[in-house]
């Protein structure tokens, strides 16, 4: 609604000002209605109730808002990281598993023991494994695209067999871990060969590749520090003695090559060899 003032009535209010207190301005019909209607808005918004957000997106969000904390002391033993953690990396690398035979733990026993009245405490690995590549940093997006690049280069690859039998100590490039080992003496060149595999899909997500002279071992136990020439100054040849005497003759690490497998984070992916 539009409302119009003539002329005349704004010269009457004009020569009315001296004589009379000005006069509040009645506003129009239709933003009075207007007011009454925001307002009656208003007061509905306000007594509405927010609904709470369900858990499931809530959940979506969580892993974001916490804090991480380093527990190596707690939880690794005192081993350091050899990179900063950060949520959404994965720690990843490839390997062959081996499965223990039967007397591999109770030679071990034995290792560590012999190794601790030297006052070496070392811990036993939680696994035993080949590595055939380094441990590398995966953004969570790349993984997938990753396994797939590993399992498309592994396709015409086959199966072959792995030996071990001595003992070996060498300590990590940051020199914070020593590891007693088992070194490879049959099967260096398929392993080789695959190296060159796995090196390709590291090229193509710009990763570290593997060592120039790789020496390739199984690791058997561990210490925090770098211990390597006090161990082999103190107690190797003894180590070696248990393996090379064993009740049941000389031991050696048998290991079938027959699954190359990734780990990245808590995630295991495996891929079968012909």
């Amino acid at each position: 609604m539009i409302v119009n003032y003539s002329s005349s009535s704004s010269e009457e209010e004009a020569e009315r000002d001296d004589a009379s207190p000005p006069q509040k301005r009645t506003k129009p019909d239709s933003e009075t209605r207007g007011e009454h209607m925001n307002h009656g808005s208003l007061q509905k918004k306000d007594t509405l109730t927010r609904l709470p957000l369900p858990e499931s997106v809530r959940e979506m969000f969580r892993e974001s808002e916490e804090q991480w904390t380093d527990k190596s002391e707690e939880v690794h033993g005192g081993r350091l990281r050899s990179f900063q953690h950060e949520r959404g990396n994965w720690a990843t690398y490839v390997y062959f598993p081996y499965d223990p035979e039967e007397g591999f733990l109770e030679l071990l026993d034995d290792i560590i023991v012999a190794a601790g009245a030297h006052s070496i405490p070392l811990t036993l690995c939680e696994e035993f494994h080949i590595s055939i590549s380094k441990t590398v940093v995966l953004r969570h997006h790349w993984i997938q695209p990753f396994v797939q690049s590993i399992r498309t280069g592994l396709t015409p690859f086959q199966k072959f067999f792995c030996m071990a039998d001595k003992l070996r100590v060498y300590c990590n490039a940051e020199k914070t871990r020593t590891f007693l080992g088992m070194e490879i003496s049959i099967g260096k060149t398929q392993l080789l060969e695959l190296i060159k595999i796995v090196d390709q899909t590291m090229n193509e997500f710009n990763l570290n590749t593997f060592y120039k002279d790789p020496s390739f071992h199984v690791s058997l136990a561990w210490c925090v520090g770098d211990h390597t020439e006090r161990l082999k100054r103190t107690c190797l040849s003894e180590l070696q003695g248990f393996v090379d005497r064993h009740e049941d003759g000389p031991f050696h690490i048998q290991l079938n090559c027959s699954e190359v497998r990734c780990k990245s984070g808590n995630k295991v992916f495996q891929f079968p060899l012909e």
